[in-house]
């Protein structure tokens, strides 16, 4: 996936404030200048208490929401929906060992999420794995990985990396760190976005796939560059605004940063897939589905 950007949804908001002082004519510049550093920890403490005041509130708030693509069944049905684009088969733990260079500029690209090379979110996922497991089969390779990272390079990769990722994926641990990173990166942040945006469980589903396809970078073509476009389109049920009609401008505003980003890219994943469930008013997307991918079709009865 693409490489992960400076996040914005935690972030503590920068205040901007006037301070004045009165200060007497003798007493120099060193008064005015000790009041301003004790007030600036100050105003960053207050601004970090409201951020957490303010995350306190959202926990509370998602705690009371249905666990709509969380509940096992959902998030079981969402690994498939994105497998069948990502690896182009529902059977999503036959994936752990798959790599391939795909010629689209991220390098290697593996593993059940398309863990990539070039951006950065294989590395993380193998050096966390390897504070676990210090003795693992890719720990060899974190220097190269390093080196390649944020580019499609195989430099110090080749000719073995591949057969090492292949290996380490039939380790138990490996497998869990595989899905740990998915959900840590892409899956968690994007349905507790998606339940604050007042989503139900196909809106939730609609953000995790962008959050897979885009990354979760800041920028024009991340997934929360997308987001930021779409809410300039159409509200948000949260803040009042119609959620299929939501839904419709984010697809829209994702089908043309796909179509951007590659031209002439097959965008069937979003087409007869998401905006099928969509046009059908599956909000929550119950099953039987059905849906194709790169013109192969399936379904989850």
């Amino acid at each position: 996936m693409r490489r992960a950007g400076v996040l914005l949804l935690a972030a503590v908001p920068l205040i901007a404030a006037g301070v004045y002082f009165v200060v007497p004519a003798d007493s120099g510049e060193s008064e005015g200048a000790s009041t301003a550093a004790a007030t600036a920890p100050s105003s960053r403490e207050d601004a970090k208490g409201r951020a957490e005041q303010e995350r306190a509130a959202d926990d509370a708030l998602i705690a009371g929401l249905p666990p709509g693509l969380a509940a096992p069944d959902k998030k079981e049905l969402a690994q498939r929906l994105v497998s069948s684009a990502e690896n182009s088969t529902t059977e999503w733990r036959t994936a752990y060992g798959t790599i391939e260079d795909l010629g689209d500029g991220d390098g290697y690209t593996a593993g059940i999420i398309g863990f990539c090379t070039g951006t950065h979110d294989l590395l993380t996922l193998v050096e966390r794995y390897t504070e676990a497991y210090p003795d693992n089969g890719l720990a060899g390779y974190l220097p190269a990985l390093r080196e390649v990272d944020g580019t499609d390079s195989h430099e110090g990769l080749d000719p073995g990396f591949t057969a090492a990722w292949r290996a380490e994926a039939d380790v138990p641990a490996f497998r869990e760190a595989q899905e740990a990173e998915r959900d840590r990166v892409y899956f968690e942040p994007a349905v507790r976005l998606a339940k604050l945006d007042g989503l139900g469980t196909l809106g939730q589903f609609v953000y995790y796939d962008a959050m897979v396809f885009h990354g979760p970078d800041t920028d024009a073509e991340g997934f929360y560059g997308l987001r930021e476009r779409a809410m300039a389109e159409a509200r948000t049920p949260a803040r009042g605004g119609s959620e299929k009609d939501y839904l419709g401008a984010f697809l829209d505003v994702r089908r043309r940063a796909m179509e951007a980003r590659r031209p002439g890219i097959d965008t069937s994943r979003v087409d007869t897939a998401q905006r099928r469930f969509l046009a059908a008013g599956n909000l929550k997307l119950e099953t039987p589905l059905e849906w194709e991918v790169y013109g192969d079709a399936y379904r989850a009865p």
